[in-house]
């Protein structure tokens, strides 16, 4: 269990959590020591932030900034063929608190962070943090070198280590802590482009594909494009990440139909695209936030907001003591926002979601769909736009929807293969 109170906390991991984190506990008074080496890849995913992410960005004090070098997004696209498509604006979403959000350079958004967390009194190092598992138990503290590091800034060993390293997941991977994987593992190639088109300018777009699916990602000058593919079909696209990108590029008929001629700017990531969440997530002296804790697949660009969220979450336990049942709360509105978006996502690859919303593009111009608008529009779109998904009533209607509302309609026509 976690003691309290917590006066003094080491972040590992200096991604939009630990950063996050670093600026609440900072502005609090806390003593805090955040460890990041900053060997992050010149592209990360998480560049699309939902409309809930900008009243976190408005309290950090870093919309502004922000602003000046993102580009303003105003709805979302879904492409389900060369010939059909469905765009939504954040301004006509029933009861939406933030009607815009953000296409984000990741690489300047977590600089902006990271400065506030500075601005704040954190100390951040760049380097790695030495952790120690104490014999026969689960307590987790800092080694002698990384403690002495610290140049006695945090008045001896911290009172709490949080590990927001992503999906390195030190702490889990140190304790052998067990997991949840989720149903999928495909693979995500990403790389920046020129010359894509775009359905609505701004936009993020998600393109199903003849295998798999892809996102286009507006930026200033230039076009994030991404494409989550089984492992085993890539293999017939080329042995390298580049072949295998320009092989996707070149052979996907949705993509001809972007109406333009996608170039390469950069060089191609690639990542296993998988589901992961931990069974436990706190213990004796040790907490884990965001990816560490549990990710999903970025198809609705969730990542950003779960971080955020998480890490105003986490903060407040810490506030309030960091006493187990402050933690246990923090753990469960955590779990809660994870399940959320992982059964939306199930649905997204299952057919149903697609479905649901071609379904009500129909039945919303019926007597009763008419009757019944106003309820839905209010709940299920503020699940993908992040306003409602760690409520509870909001998220459970999509479930249901998706599950029972589809009218006798084959989802797998619209199935993710």
């Amino acid at each position: 269990m976690v003691r309290g109170p917590l006066q003094s906390v080491a972040i590992v991991g200096g991604g939009p959590a630990g950063s996050a984190l670093a600026v609440y506990l900072g502005r609090a008074g806390k003593k805090v020591v955040l460890f990041d080496k900053g060997n992050r890849p010149p592209i990360i995913v998480g560049e699309s932030l939902v409309p809930a992410t900008v009243p976190f960005l408005a309290e950090l004090g870093i919309e502004d900034e922000v602003r000046a070098y993102s580009t303003f997004k105003e709805g979302a696209t879904f492409v389900f063929n060369s010939e059909e498509s469905l765009s939504f604006k954040f301004e006509e979403v029933r009861k939406a608190r933030t009607k815009y959000s953000y296409n984000v350079p990741r690489d300047k958004l977590d600089a902006s962070i990271a400065a506030m967390a500075e601005g704040s009194g954190a100390q951040i190092l760049r380097e790695s943090a030495g952790l120690v598992r104490e014999a026969g138990s689960d307590r987790v503290v800092l080694d002698s070198e990384t403690l002495a590091r610290t140049e006695g800034f945090l008045g001896g060993p911290p009172d709490l280590i949080v590990d927001a390293s992503g999906r390195r997941r030190l702490l889990p991977n140190l304790l052998e802590l067990p997991f949840e994987a989720g149903p999928r593992k495909d693979t995500a190639l990403f790389a920046h482009c020129e010359g894509v088109g775009q359905v609505i300018e701004g936009n993020v777009h998600t393109d199903t594909l003849s295998h798999g699916w892809s996102w286009r990602i507006p930026l200033p000058g230039k076009m994030s494009v991404g494409f989550v593919v089984n492992s085993e079909h890539l293999k017939t696209l080329g042995v390298s990440p580049e072949e295998q990108f320009d092989g996707i590029l070149a052979r996907e008929p949705v993509i001809k139909a972007w109406g333009a001629e996608p170039r390469r700017l950069t060089d191609v990531l690639k990542y296993t695209n998988y589901q992961l969440v931990s069974k436990r997530g706190f213990g004796e002296g040790w907490v884990l936030l965001g990816d560490s804790l549990g990710f999903v697949d970025p198809v609705f660009s969730s990542g950003l907001l779960l971080a955020f969220d998480g890490a105003k979450s986490l903060s407040e336990a810490i506030l309030a003591g960091g006493d187990s049942r402050a933690m246990q709360r923090y753990e469960q509105r955590a779990r809660r926002h994870i399940r959320t978006w992982q059964k939306t996502i199930d649905h997204f690859y299952n057919g149903r979601l697609f479905t649901l919303f071609k379904v009500g593009q129909v039945v919303r111009h019926t007597p009763v769909g008419r009757m019944l608008d106003f309820h839905f529009r209010r709940h299920l779109p503020r699940v993908f736009t992040g306003e409602a998904s760690a409520s509870r009533y909001s998220p459970a209607l999509v479930d249901f929807m998706c599950r029972y509302a589809l009218m006798e309609n084959d989802p797998d026509l619209l199935a993710i293969h």
